[in-house]
């Protein structure tokens, strides 16, 4: 084929709109409502086509209708405050700013494979692409020094398009990068910013381009470049498209490829967060780096370590990225030299033997100071998961830890519920999301205003399904009868319920349909009806997931369910955004727990939409019997069919016996009932589960940690890390030395809350010295599995009893019930980030 360059040209903007571009190139405006009536004003019908779209919009809108905004006074007013609240934003004082004054020299890298923040720029798949995006924006807002890296898909994740059959069909679109808010990334030097990355037998070069979110700034990363061969150009084609050999190119260009793009932009992050494993080879790159500068390999580790943070965000292992030896031999063998490692040393740092494979979560919960799940329950299932790492230690202490993930809540709240907000919380309500004392204000806001507000959107919402299924009815031929027929699908005054998200098979869409004969029921009473809209994509190499997309649709065709259950093809943001503003149930059955922590109950929590969920994710932390409603119980099942069977019970009599008779008991027309769980839900659920309340945890928790230990590590030629490097080895080769010689316990004959037992302890410990280690009784709740809600209380060192032998004693004081106690010798080091940074312990054997 012949070359051609690609030019787009805007056209000249009046004078008085000049900086209309400017928020075209800033995804600021996504978040700000008042922004985009900037363009839907001038042509509300270009605005859909280009699927808000403000640098496309700009392209093609007709330079009169430009000209006869710049003439219209009210639309100028419009425009000046605009420009006036994104000056603000940008200069004004922050949370971090204030809080942290003497840190701005900090900087996050935050490295995710996909990243969704608007339905313009989609490359994203489902929740860990939304999180990314709604993690970014609440960077912004808070003032944080962060930057994001991911991957530029040219195709992004697939359109999903629903056949005459009910299949669903991918296909993907082509994105013109220069008709999207992206831009190439300038070298400090000037000029673009290409980088080369070593895959097998070539280079592949990696174009930079960057997006503005508000005050951070997202960089991407992209191979369709003409000095690439045309198999390397499509690496950067398709979102978790192609089999293992792109996967890990991909994988290979996010970790190893945008390490080297921040240092050729001159940027250098004092603190690193990987979100989820896909981008853990960032942790070779800066191993190989401080190699270079002739720090061995184990200190460079160390120092890699300090500054790392992990999100997980899978609770099965079958979930996590992994390659076989040979692949990791071919893609990464040239590392062997540079970081002076054989090959069992390269596969030791991330191999996992259970599966036989390298593992790019062990990869990345090896070199973390700092690991998490994202809701307290996927924390525990992941330290089960990892609990082989950490042998003899109590799950409660393996130092993985959890923040639950939250929603950007001005990018999810529609604008009825802001206005309602800003009348009864407050005009700046905004500014302090995540502040739960004023959500209490939801119970002053009259009970018909929330309802009519909450019917408007309904209708709205409706509107759009309809709309949609017409759509793909004329694509695919359907019989004029059942085209005209769907304008009447649906109603705003019965009760709806919605379903929308990845059609993973574990997320259980199937569940309602296990019992067909009382869904009908349930869904035909002339008196209290129901209503059920899904939508979501399956993975196209899910073909379970597809059969469940197939199946919905059919019975969806069924005289009995046909307008009263609807499936609403190409699930994306747009068109979330619109299902959980305006259905009255967001459902959610995952099979627990699987669902590590789902974001979009909390996103529909925003707009009074009542949650209606299997335990699960973050839904038992935010649960209190009045703010929604729990399908089943907590427990464990002895089979998924006996989980199903029960769950799908649970749920009918939820829907039959509460849900549905809440909904239609009136009081003026009002559902009462409903309202008071409306505004419980309102009060309990944005302030608690939005990212601002989320990345100001994570910024206290770990952030700064993690900048601060990097920095000590590093300085001086890494000598903190040689020097902790040094202990850990002494420790891990001489452990097997450390013992108890004796314990001896003194309590009184009656046990009573506030008596003492008195513990003594002879301890041998070889040649570690004392300081490095910790002897202390461990006291808690006697569970099935050991203790549980452990103390601890550390044993003074009294004086040595003879060479390496140690004598230690303490008090302890009796607490109410029946609780167990023993005693353990620990590794200690102030510099350590974890307790059980070295996963080694010693307990006492027996009293």
């Amino acid at each position: 084929m012949y070359s051609f360059k690609t030019v787009s040209v805007i056209p000249e903007l009046p004078e008085k709109l000049n900086r209309l571009s400017e928020i075209a190139r800033n995804l600021w405006f996504s978040w700000h409502p008042q922004a985009e009536l900037l363009f839907r004003e001038v042509d509300s019908y270009l605005w859909e086509e280009v699927n808000h779209n403000t640098v496309k919009f700009l392209l093609y809108v007709d330079t009169q209708k430009l000209t006869e905004a710049a003439n219209n006074p009210e639309y100028c007013n419009l425009y000046k405050k605009v420009m006036n609240d994104f000056d603000q934003y940008m200069q004004g004082e922050t949370w971090f700013g204030k809080t942290y004054p003497d840190q701005n020299n900090q900087l996050v890298a935050y490295f995710s494979a996909e990243f969704g923040i608007h339905e313009s720029n989609p490359v994203y798949s489902g929740g860990l692409g939304l999180l990314a995006g709604d993690h970014s924006k609440s960077a912004s807002d808070l003032g944080l020094p962060f930057v994001g890296v991911g991957i530029l898909y040219k195709q992004g994740y697939f359109c999903q398009r629903i056949n005459r059959e009910g299949w669903q069909e991918a296909y993907y679109s082509f994105m013109d990068f220069n008709e999207m808010a992206v831009t190439p990334a300038v070298h400090p030097k000037g000029g673009d910013v290409i980088i080369a990355v070593r895959l097998p037998g070539r280079e592949v070069f990696v174009k930079v381009w960057q997006l503005k979110v508000g005050k951070v700034v997202l960089y991407f990363l992209d191979t369709d470049l003409t000095q690439n061969s045309r198999e390397d150009r499509l690496l950067t084609s398709k979102l978790y498209g192609g089999g293992q050999d792109t996967r890990i190119c991909q994988e290979i260009i996010l970790g190893i490829g945008g390490v080297k793009a921040l240092r050729q932009l001159g940027i250098s992050p004092t603190a690193w967060h990987i979100n989820e494993g896909h981008a853990a080879f960032i942790i070779l790159e800066r191993i190989r780096e401080l190699i270079q500068s002739n720090v061995p390999f184990s200190v460079a580790r160390e120092a890699v370590r300090a500054s790392t943070i992990f999100t997980t965000h899978t609770p099965v292992p079958a979930g996590h990225d992994v390659f076989s030896a040979d692949m990791i031999e071919l893609y990464l063998g040239y590392l062997y030299e540079e970081l002076k490692l054989d090959r069992e040393s390269l596969m030791g740092l991330g191999w996992d033997p259970g599966r036989q494979s390298f593992n790019m979560t062990m990869l990345a919960l090896n070199h973390a100071a700092f690991t998490n799940g994202v809701s307290w329950l996927h924390g525990e299932v992941t330290k089960q998961m990892f609990s082989h790492l950490y042998p003899g230690i109590p799950l409660d202490e393996i130092p993985i830890q959890s923040v639950t993930n939250g929603v950007h809540t001005e990018t999810w709240v529609a604008p009825e519920m802001r206005q309602l907000f800003e009348k009864y919380i407050g005009i700046e309500w905004s500014r302090n999301i995540s502040e739960p004392s004023q959500w209490q204000r939801v119970y002053d806001i009259p009970d018909h205003e929330l309802w009519e507000s909450h019917q408007s959107l309904k209708g709205r919402m409706i509107k759009f399904v309809q709309n949609n299924i017409y759509r793909r009815m004329e694509r695919n031929f359907q019989p004029l009868e059942l085209i005209r027929e769907c304008a009447g699908y649906l109603s705003k005054d019965i009760l709806t319920i919605g379903f929308a998200r990845r059609f993973a098979t574990y997320k259980r869409a199937y569940l309602l349909f296990n019992d067909k004969e009382r869904l009908a029921r349930l869904l035909n009473n002339p008196e209290r009806p129901v209503q059920f809209i899904f939508a979501g994509k399956a993975h196209p190499a899910d073909q379970p997931g597809q059969e469940l997309i197939k199946m919905i649709n059919e019975v969806s065709a069924e005289e009995r369910f046909r307008g009263k259950i609807v499936f609403v093809e190409d699930y994306d943001i747009k068109v979330s955004r619109h299902l959980l503003q305006g259905v009255d149930v967001w459902l959610n059955t995952p099979r627990r727990p699987h669902e590590a922590s789902g974001t979009s109950g909390q996103k529909a929590a925003i707009n009074g939409v009542i949650n209606c969920s299997i335990l699960d994710g973050w839904w038992p932390e935010a649960y209190n019997g009045e703010n929604g409603f729990a399908i089943g119980t907590d427990r464990d099942y002895e089979s998924d069919d006996v989980q199903d069977r029960e769950d799908a019970s649970s749920l009918f009599d939820l829907l039959e016996q509460v849900l549905v008779p809440y909904y239609y008991r009136r009081v003026e027309e009002v559902p009462k009932e409903w309202v008071r769980r409306m505004k419980e839900s309102l009060a309990t659920i944005p302030w608690n589960f939005s990212t601002e309340r989320m990345v100001k945890e994570y910024t206290q928790r770990f952030y700064l940690s993690a900048a601060q230990r990097g920095m000590d590590l590093a300085k001086d030629h890494c000598q903190l890390a040689d020097r902790l490097q040094q202990l850990k080895n002494t420790l891990k080769q001489n452990w097997q030395q450390v013992s108890f010689r004796s314990i001896n316990v003194e309590q009184p004959e009656e046990l009573k809350v506030g008596a003492e037992i008195y513990v003594k302890a002879e301890v041998d410990l070889g040649i570690i010295k004392p300081e490095d280690v910790v002897v202390e009784v461990v006291y808690g709740k006697v569970s099935d599995h050991g203790l549980d809600r452990i103390m601890l209380m550390p044993m003074a060192l009294v004086r040595a009893a003879d060479q390496n032998s140690y004598i230690y004693e303490t008090n302890i004081v009796l607490i109410k019930g029946t609780s167990g106690y023993t005693v353990r010798i620990r590794p200690n080091e102030k510099n350590f980030a974890q307790m059980f940074e070295l996963p080694l312990v010693k307990w006492v054997d027996s009293f």
